[in-house]
């Protein structure tokens, strides 16, 4: 008889399995998120990042959208320190305020290029390069208010007593002798604004965490913060002739803070790519947006405070010290570096918020 065959199975086979597809949505937002380095996928090298800059992707934008403004920014200065034509020394302490200034819009511009490119190396560098993008943001707002203190407040008449005692007893009736009251100001303008950069850069380093729901909304709004120590020049143009007296701060300083006003609007809305997703990756999306925005804002300033040293240095008081100007920004560049370094040493900075 033999080996007999086995008998055939009659029962149906399993039907295949389905086919997976991956959504537009789905696909474009792995495409926004191409950058963002994780564990298991290779890491790009140093060069592969430089090279990306030429390439479209959703950060090439980003990168030349800061990067050009940053070099008319260090052609502008360079002019203003060396090219002028005035007879003051670019090492003068008249122009400590300005290289403050300055320094704080050269490394603004410089930290974001650098964080674009560069974040896509390790997670632990992605969270260091932005956290040294918020430093520097919180470095230039301070350096502004440096350069007020020194050019712009001292030409308010909102801060001349010889004008705001008589204007208040005619205004509201209060015999109140302003002198005191504008000496505390200038007194606590620059502390007030230094613990403000560095409590700017904490809750910005914190927002990159888990505990945070809306990152750009608290980021828009503690850099928002520090922009109220213009106030004076705001309450001069309501209280004085500001645009009789100083047109030229009376208009640039508007069209900055309108500047600024866009600027927030899209970094908060996230609009359009909100609108139709995956349309606006390489070009066109709101952080490109908002960093135009944000140029055209410190272009703005740029010019008046320009035009704030053309009035002081027509009739200097008392020379800046190194103390007052350099000395801070010093000071605060210890105390961003000890910010940073406790948020790296945390085991929350892998957040890609």
């Amino acid at each position: 008889t033999g080996s007999q065959k086995p008998p055939i199975s009659r029962e149906p086979l399993p039907p295949p399995p389905p086919k997976i597809t991956v959504s537009a949505s789905v696909s474009q937002s792995r495409t926004r998120e191409s950058q963002t380095p994780s564990p298991q996928a290779s890491r790009p090298q140093l060069p592969e990042c430089l090279a990306s800059v030429l390439k479209p992707t959703n950060e090439t934008l980003n990168f030349w959208t800061h990067f050009i403004p940053l070099l008319l920014f260090l052609s502008k200065f360079c002019r203003l320190f060396f090219l002028s034509g005035q007879d003051v020394p670019f090492h003068h302490p008249w122009l400590l305020p300005l290289w403050c200034y300055a320094s704080g819009v050269l490394l603004t511009f410089a930290m974001s290029c650098t964080a674009h490119v560069f974040s896509c190396l390790s997670l632990r560098l992605r969270a260091a390069f932005f956290y040294l993008d918020y430093a520097s943001i919180s470095y230039y707002g301070f350096g502004s208010t440096v350069a007020y203190y020194y050019y712009l407040l001292p030409g308010l008449s909102l801060l001349d007593a010889r004008v705001m005692t008589p204007y208040v007893q005619q205004r509201l009736g209060w015999h109140v002798d302003c002198t005191r009251l504008i000496a505390a100001y200038r007194a606590l303008v620059l502390p007030v604004a230094f613990v403000l950069a560095v409590a700017c850069t904490v809750a910005c380093c914190k927002s990159r965490t888990d505990w945070c729901s809306y990152p750009f909304a608290l980021r828009t709004f503690v850099f928002v913060m520090p922009l109220s120590m213009a106030c004076p020049i705001m309450l001069e143009s309501w209280l004085f002739d500001l645009r009789g007296e100083n047109p030229t701060l009376f208009v640039h300083f508007y069209r900055r803070y309108f500047w600024l006003v866009v600027a927030a609007f899209f970094n908060v809305s996230k609009i359009p790519e909100r609108i139709h997703p995956g349309l606006f990756d390489i070009i066109g999306h709101s952080h490109q947006l908002f960093h135009i925005f944000t140029f055209l804002s410190i272009y703005d300033q740029v010019y008046y405070v320009e035009e704030g040293l053309r009035q002081f240095l027509k009739a200097p008081p008392a020379a800046p010290t190194f103390s007052g100007t350099v000395g801070y920004m010093l000071l605060l560049v210890i105390c961003l570096g000890l910010v940073i370094k406790k948020f790296l040493n945390s085991t929350e900075f892998c957040s890609k918020k």
